[in-house]
């Protein structure tokens, strides 16, 4: 009853500042954390390598078994708790604990957001320059890539994506997270579609279009599998403490059940129109789709600069990787934010000025790394940029996804009456988080930390 009474409690707090969000608010913001730059930066090259439409397919089928009972754990534990992913599981299971590993997502938040918006700072950067015509001054885009790394522009334009966020968080959740999305979530519809029909519409464009609508099941593989599965685990935002967050600004009259398909439903179209983008345009004009990450900052211009009216789509191609990272920042950085807030009792002004600066410090490494300033900050063969992201997406996040699983799985007697499903789908989606979840995720960690390869 006590904890009853303490969410109770919480809840009124953050009704009354406005600190709450409307029904169709939630559901854009929680899409907007979820369509952030990897189903348009890393879907397409990953779709590329591991056999197009048919990896495709597993996409989904992953979503469907393993993203989306994870997605409503997270939301059902975030509003149940009332409070920040940690605060939330030491509220519902009444140890510390669990909390611990509330806060170990947290910290992976937090971490993320401070090279995620080096990469978010490329899009701004690129976006100025298409518009601008500069970019496509160039012939060897690949140089014309180093060349931005090896100087300070990153740290700028990483300064600048923080800069936008902390303004639009420290606005508040209604204000601010909410009408923020609503103005960005369509504008990504409308440059997708146009983006598109233009794809669409260049002379051989059927090429690709086949390549990732036609299904060849003989390039599956057990690793393509276990790719696919990451991918749909990641692309929803799960085990970074984000849907938690997001789950505690939740009306109770919302239904998680519906919001949960439409925030699935979101991810999964944008990155069809993603695919419709990316593969039409690198076959018509002869790029390699698997080439890895240098596909956008490198080969796409390449693709831009050599079609009508170029100048212009590439901006528009860039200005939606932007929109779509600062969609994915704004999240990021509420996580913590809700959490120091709850834990310290700062106001959310101060909490975003401290996180926001004390997130670019810890992100310069991120944004100097990739280029030959600063030489000691690659080692082992990895820049520190690729290290942070091997520990966050391989280490933290499925350990975060698979505490949920478990947590409500196991640990927490009112998941069902929170999560509000029909018996039918109760009795699906608790045996998709005790005994098929766990084990998914477990085999997504050990092979995207080394431990098991194929």
């Amino acid at each position: 009853m006590k904890d009853q009474r303490q969410s109770e409690s919480l809840q009124e707090k953050t009704q009354s500042a406005g600190e709450r969000f409307s029904s169709s608010g939630f559901i854009l913001a929680a899409i907007g954390s979820a369509v952030g730059l990897g189903n348009m930066w890393k879907f397409p090259y990953i779709t590329g390598q591991y056999g197009g439409a048919a990896f495709f397919l597993l996409f989904v089928i992953c979503l469907l078994l393993v993203g989306l009972p994870v997605l409503l754990a997270e939301l059902t534990v975030g509003r149940g708790g009332r409070g920040n992913a940690s605060t939330s599981l030491i509220r519902l299971s009444g140890h510390k604990l669990w909390g611990g590993f509330g806060f170990i997502t947290i910290l992976g938040a937090f971490v993320i957001l401070s090279f995620y918006a080096v990469v978010a700072g490329w899009t701004l950067h690129y976006a100025m320059l298409s518009f601008s015509g500069e970019l496509f001054k160039h012939n060897d885009f690949g140089l014309l890539f180093s060349d931005f790394n090896n100087s300070w522009m990153p740290v700028f334009w990483q300064f600048i994506v923080l800069l936008l966020t902390g303004f639009i968080i420290m606005r508040g959740v209604s204000a601010g997270i909410e009408k923020f999305n609503k103005i960005l979530i369509p504008g990504l519809v409308i440059l997708l579609i146009v983006l598109c029909i233009r794809a669409l519409s260049l002379e051989g464009a059927g090429e690709g279009a086949a390549f990732f609508l036609k299904p060849d099941f003989s390039k599956l593989s057990a690793e393509s599998a276990l790719v696919a599965l990451g991918h749909a685990f990641f692309s929803l935002s799960l085990g970074m403490g984000a849907m938690m967050t997001y789950g505690a600004y939740v009306d109770k009259r919302q239904s998680l059940g519906l919001a949960t398909l439409a925030i699935g439903a979101g991810d999964l179209i944008y990155a069809f129109l993603a695919g419709l983008i990316i593969f039409p345009t690198t076959f018509v004009f002869g790029l390699e789709a698997s080439q890895g990450p240098s596909l956008v900052f490198v080969a796409l211009p390449a693709a831009f600069s050599a079609m009508p009216l170029g100048s212009f789509f590439g901006g528009l191609f860039f200005v939606l990787l932007a929109f779509a990272a600062l969609t994915s920042t704004v999240s990021l950085l509420e996580v913590p934010i809700a959490f120091v807030r709850e834990a310290f009792g700062w106001r959310r002004s101060f909490s975003v000025i401290f996180l926001t600066l004390l997130c670019f410090l810890i992100g310069l490494p991120s944004a100097l790394s990739l280029g030959n300033k600063v030489p000691w900050l690659t080692f082992g063969g990895k820049p520190f940029f690729d290290w942070m992201d091997f520990v966050c997406s391989n280490i933290v996040l499925p350990l975060g996804g698979l505490v949920v699983t478990l947590f409500v799985g196991y640990a927490w007697r009112g998941a069902a009456e929170e999560a509000g499903l029909s018996s039918w789908w109760l009795r699906l989606w608790l045996f998709m988080l005790r005994y098929v979840a766990p084990i998914l995720v477990l085999l997504v960690f050990l092979y995207s930390s080394g431990i098991i390869r194929f």
